[in-house]
């Protein structure tokens, strides 16, 4: 195995609840209240619907919830948090810690460094270091080890769906890869938002089953998979090495897309915001051009 390069999970496609628009000549984020699903495919126009979505949409309408499974049983495999920091000019990591310690690029290289967090960290207040999630899931039964992934830097996507995972691993009897599960979006209302809703991810059991349903099915699964010959610990434990193998999770074609949704220019203090709430700077901006506009005529 090639050393320095992360071996992650197979990616078929993207799940998002925003999408990067332009304003005022700058392309910034912006949240939604549905969820997307795309293709690994971008265009001029964005990324490419997945056929899935598609198919979710007919149902649906809006798109609120996602049937999934998980590709391990371990919690920390299917979805990896840490506090991530990136130089927004040349779009590369620059340290990427876990609250005890970090990986940090210095003029000396890279170096292994305590992490106080983001709270406590001078460096992580001036240049924008926040939680930054990855959730591989499996849609479908089309490709046993085929995912799609979530990325978020929302607390309450990320403390939610990490709380979620402990909690069905645990009652699942460390079989969390053979639960019916679904994901599903939420709203809410927090004084930073103004009383308008605010939307993040959940994970839930499927919608169709009960707990016990849900549980009786998963040990049905297992033990379909145990007499088949599928060994999901071997697997957990090449995606472990797999992840462990690089330095960095993303690759050099995918930071871009990273930092241009999750840490645009705006700074550290964005959060899962109101779709499409337009920040005091653009509507500053529109103003000025507005006045600007009135004067030329």
């Amino acid at each position: 195995m090639i050393k320095g390069l992360a071996i992650t999970p197979p990616v078929l496609g993207r799940i998002s609840i925003g999408k990067v628009v332009e304003k005022n000549g700058k392309r910034l984020p912006e949240k939604d209240d549905q969820f997307t699903i795309t293709s690994q495919v971008q265009t001029r126009d964005g990324w490419l619907i997945h056929p899935i979505d598609e198919k979710l949409r007919l149902a649906q309408g809006k798109i609120r919830s996602i049937p999934v499974r998980m590709l391990f049983d371990d919690p920390e495999l299917n979805f990896r948090v840490d506090y991530s920091l990136f130089d927004r000019a040349t779009g590369r990591p620059v340290c990427v810690g876990n609250g005890e310690t970090c990986k940090r690029m210095t003029a000396e290289g890279l170096k292994t460094l305590p992490c106080p967090s983001p709270q406590s960290c001078l460096i992580a207040q001036e240049r924008g270091c926040k939680p930054y999630g990855r959730l591989n899931v499996l849609i479908g039964e089309d490709d046993p080890l085929g995912s799609f992934v979530f990325r978020t830097t929302g607390y309450n996507s990320i403390r939610t769906i990490t709380a979620r995972l402990l909690y069905f691993q645990a009652v699942a009897g460390d079989k969390l890869s053979c639960l019916p599960l679904e994901l599903r979006l939420r709203g809410k209302s927090t004084r930073q938002s103004h009383g308008s809703p605010i939307y993040y991810v959940d994970l839930v059991l499927d919608s169709s089953a009960t707990l016990e349903g849900a549980l009786m099915e998963c040990q049905r699964t297992a033990q379909e998979r145990t007499q088949s010959g599928f060994n999901q610990a071997a697997l957990d434990e090449a995606a472990r090495k797999g992840f462990a193998n690089g330095t960095f999770e993303e690759t050099e074609e995918e930071i871009g897309e990273v930092v241009e949704e999750f840490f645009p220019d705006a700074g550290p203090n964005q959060t899962e915001t109101t779709p499409g709430k337009r920040s005091l700077n653009d509507r500053l901006a529109d103003k000025v051009q507005t006045l600007q506009g009135g004067t030329d005529k």
